[in-house]
């Protein structure tokens, strides 16, 4: 159990819940009972289905994914984007009837986590619970700065806003940096998420570009001036809570 415990040190998951709270050996081998269902799978693969019962959910270690709904017309609403050492339909179990789908963007592997999995962790390990609490709280308040951007930012402060957001939070992964970070999301993708057709995301892009504020060429995203796009987007980290665990 021990040898599991070093190895699950080093998964994106306990680096994303380290970030609140630090984790001791008995939590750390309780995470490793999170990945003895690792999956693979590929791009456009649905793992959690709207409206399902009883579904699994997973923990994304490599690879991204996205949350959405479909709309009566067909239209689709992506709600977030997932990176390695999220939860991909965490209420799909809590639930018990899934509200969203979750569909790989790109090839992925999951590790699948059952209710009882879920609920024996926060029964043996409360400070794990507590942990997975702060995530789903982070991942509220996440979607909270996205209604904002959705109703009252500009196209551009809501393209500005998001792409920090995502820089911030593969900072924390180790797996990029604020101003420097791969990005696979095509336009459609962005589009989806930020209320936006294709080709006004294309505008959106160019209009950043031209003002020497960031490029998004070949899936990589490179900010040129932090400072002025925070300062258009009204971007203020403290939402996503990374200053440092409060419980140790």
């Amino acid at each position: 159990m021990l040898k599991a415990a070093l190895l699950i040190l080093q998964s994106a998951l306990t680096r994303k819940l380290s970030a609140f709270v630090s984790l001791v050996d008995d939590d750390l081998e309780t995470l490793a009972r999170f990945h003895q269902r690792r999956r693979t799978f590929m791009p456009g693969h649905e793992l959690v289905h709207e409206g399902e019962k009883r579904q699994s959910a997973f923990v994304l270690a490599e690879g991204w994914a996205c949350s959405f709904k479909i709309l009566p017309d067909g239209e689709r609403q992506i709600v977030d984007f997932q990176i390695p050492g999220d939860f991909l339909g965490l209420r799909s179990i809590l639930f018990r009837t899934s509200d969203h789908s979750v569909q790989a963007i790109t090839r992925i592997e999951a590790s699948e986590v059952l209710s009882s999995d879920l609920l024996n962790a926060f029964a043996d390990a409360p400070r794990l619970a507590t942990a997975v609490l702060w995530a789903a709280s982070r991942d509220e308040a996440m979607v909270v700065e996205r209604l904002c951007s959705l109703g009252r930012r500009s196209a551009e402060e809501r393209m500005a806003h998001f792409l920090l957001e995502l820089g911030a939070r593969l900072n924390i992964l180790g797996i990029g940096d604020l101003t420097d970070f791969a990005c696979p999301l095509t336009q459609y993708h962005l589009g989806d998420a930020l209320g936006l057709t294709a080709v006004h995301v294309n505008r959106v892009l160019r209009r950043l570009r031209e003002d020497n504020l960031l490029t998004m060429r070949n899936g990589q995203v490179t900010i040129l001036d932090l400072e002025r796009l925070k300062g258009l987007a009204g971007f203020d980290a403290n939402y996503l809570d990374q200053d440092g665990p409060l419980l140790r």
